[in-house]
């Protein structure tokens, strides 16, 4: 038996996408080279940019290529601070503890190499933001205020943030604000233009697209700097030959996740309640984060008191299935989720959780295989202990 589900970390190419990467990477040409090979492959990477758009609501203009989630959250964070701060007067960077360290290590380094002022919002034990404590900060503080970064949907818990409410609460200041919605992007709805959003970070590898490709939406009012010099490449702010292969792959994972998100959704949302039922079937006293609040239904973020999360995903991994304990993208290394530790949960609960996530070729059969093994995956992890904080 061998069953994935974790989704939230990667999921499999479509066969569709492959063979249009696998074609479209046959084709030579340079996308600014201006002979016919070159314009040819300009052309896919321009038609990219316009199915995104539409898939997303937002302007073609606006789609500026990365080479994922992590390099378009720096962009954003970094080229917005740096067009925001030139004469030192708005230091301040809002942001919550629960983000990825995608933009909780870039707003470091901006504290660190740049004499940024790093604030964090209050979340509650589900992961909302306290948006009243954010009102009344940038009552008082906002024209110190650079930017604001909030993820739409945590990677880790699955709880939707009211995108909107933070937009209209920053646009009274004029505070643009970025959003990573990596984990958001083919798993809830997007409109980019509706959002009041002046950035949002999205990659292709959680929705069946090749490894190495997503975007930053720039707002066609969003002024910052590039990271990058070396040519005047998506728009000026982001140089480097131009990947027509991916850019076209990427595009239609966008557009085949976004046409059958209403679908998906409704099959997650009994995977979900099929998964919670089962889990507390086995262990009553199962903490499911996020529960009461909206959320993704591709992800159940669980609490098994008593034992490491650790020892609860070797021991499912051994039988044959594949679930997270949190991110996976901190070079492998398992630790307490630092996403429960900024919700208020203690060392010891925040070491505890595990991470189930779906994908589009999740069935029943995968969350039966699972409720199957996880009594023996329990005790076996109840047994082994927790190792000493």
């Amino acid at each position: 038996m061998a069953i994935y589900l974790d989704h939230a970390a990667t999921t499999p190419v479509r066969l569709e996408v492959i063979e249009l990467y696998a074609a479209e990477l046959a084709g030579v040409g340079n996308p600014s080279s201006v002979h016919g090979f070159g314009q040819k492959a300009r052309q896919t990477v321009e038609q990219a940019r316009e199915d995104i758009a539409r898939a997303i609501h937002c302007d073609r203009n606006e789609v500026i290529f990365t080479s994922g989630g992590t390099e378009s959250d720096n962009l954003a964070i970094k080229g917005i601070f740096a067009q925001r701060n030139t004469d030192a007067s708005r230091p301040i960077v809002i942001s919550s503890g629960a983000e990825h360290h995608a933009v909780i290590e870039p707003i470091e380094w901006l504290v660190h190499e740049r004499g940024a002022r790093a604030e964090w919002v209050p979340l509650d034990s589900s992961g909302q933001p306290d948006l009243v404590w954010l009102g009344e900060f940038l009552g008082e503080q906002g024209a110190e205020v650079a930017l604001i970064s909030l993820m739409w949907a945590n990677n880790e818990t699955g709880a939707v943030t009211d995108i909107s409410a933070v937009t209209a609460l920053a646009a009274e200041h004029g505070i643009p604000v970025h959003s990573d919605a990596v984990a958001t992007l083919g798993h809830h709805q997007i409109d980019f233009a509706a959002s009041g959003l002046a950035a949002m970070s999205i990659t292709g590898h959680k929705i069946g697209s090749p490894v190495g490709r997503g975007a930053l939406i720039v707002g066609r009012r969003t002024k910052l700097q590039s990271l990058l010099q070396g040519g005047a490449h998506e728009r000026g702010l982001r140089a480097g030959t131009m990947d027509a292969a991916g850019s076209a792959a990427f595009a239609r994972a966008v557009e085949l996740a976004v046409a059958e998100l209403p679908a998906n959704v409704g099959r997650w949302a009994a995977l979900q309640e099929r998964l919670i039922a089962g889990v507390r079937a086995v262990e009553p006293n199962v903490v499911v984060v996020a529960e009461s609040v909206p959320r993704l239904r591709n992800i159940t973020n669980l609490i098994f008191e008593g034992c490491s999360g650790d020892s609860v995903l070797f021991m499912l991994d051994s039988a044959g299935i594949a679930i997270s304990n949190g991110s996976a993208c901190n070079a492998g290394v398992t630790s307490a989720s630092h996403v429960l530790l900024s919700l208020g949960y203690d060392q010891r609960m925040a070491s505890s959780c595990v991470r189930v996530s779906f994908g589009r070729l999740t069935s029943e059969q995968d969350i039966d295989g699972f409720l199957a093994a996880l009594p023996t995956a329990l005790e076996r992890a109840k047994k082994a202990g927790f190792t000493s904080f």
